[in-house]
């Protein structure tokens, strides 16, 4: 088999979760825009978290050129990110009772803010009390993870729940369990994983849907320029200035 006919594949793959999320998210996509948009006109902040690689999408929309910039970044140290030594205990962190608790205590997150959690397994101890201590603080709390792990897997929290037992609004990546898409017979292991592709997709949908649902009421989205345009960072000073008190990544 040549590398071209697998990476087509993958795009093969790929661009058919991204077409069945784009079908049958669509409507939890706009609740979970429209619930930023409300958080944003009721003002309070927004946040995002994600474990391992599944901070990636997370920090896809922090400070980003064309994002909205009151998204900041919920960081558990040694999990947000792979730059943890050994990269093996960030996966081993996820399990841990009682860190996510600890984090949000010492966090600047209060009642009428946001939290997207992005877990693609949503079954580790973390996400799952994430979300069900920010939502006893008065947090409203989209997840995003893979429906599939809920049915095919056990649990790893103490109530046996999972993720999207825990969310205002659950987005559903489509993901099949070990996220891997290809497979051919002279590879002994799945690979070619798109979880972080379909991920990302479904966060930058919600940014704009968000921004659209302000926009539609007649409040400017606070929105991010490129600092590599012209006038970029006079914008971007001006939008923080604005929002300074709900930015924390500045600070």
């Amino acid at each position: 088999m040549s590398d071209g006919k697998l990476a087509d594949q993958f795009f093969d793959a790929a661009i058919e979760l991204l077409q069945r999320v784009r079908d049958e998210e669509a409507e939890p996509i706009r609740a979970a825009g429209t619930l930023l948009a409300d958080t944003v006109a009721d003002g309070g902040r927004l946040f995002a978290f994600g474990a391992g690689h599944s901070s990636l999408p997370a920090q896809d929309v922090v400070y980003r050129a064309g994002g909205l910039a009151l998204m900041n970044l919920l960081t558990v140290p040694g999990v947000v990110g792979v730059d943890v030594m050994p990269a093996t205990l960030g996966s081993a962190l996820e399990r841990v009772d009682g860190l996510a608790s600890t984090v949000l205590e010492c966090s600047p997150l209060r009642s009428g803010d946001a939290l997207v959690i992005i877990s693609l397994s949503g079954r580790n101890a973390l996400p799952v009390e994430m979300a069900m201590k920010a939502r006893a603080l008065g947090v409203k709390v989209i997840g995003v993870t893979s429906v599939a792990y809920a049915t095919q897997t056990r649990s790893r929290h103490s109530t046996g729940t999972y993720l999207r037992d825990h969310c205002d609004v659950v987005l559903d990546s489509k993901i099949a369990i070990g996220d891997a898409t290809l497979t051919v017979d002279t590879v002994p292991a799945p690979f070619a994983p798109a979880s972080t592709v379909v991920t990302s997709a479904i966060m930058q949908a919600v940014m704009a849907t968000a921004a659209g649902t302000l926009a539609d009421r007649g409040i400017e989205p606070p929105l991010l320029r490129s600092g590599n345009v012209d006038g970029g960072h006079e914008w971007n000073s001006r939008v923080m200035e604005q929002y300074g008190d709900r930015i924390f990544y500045q600070r």
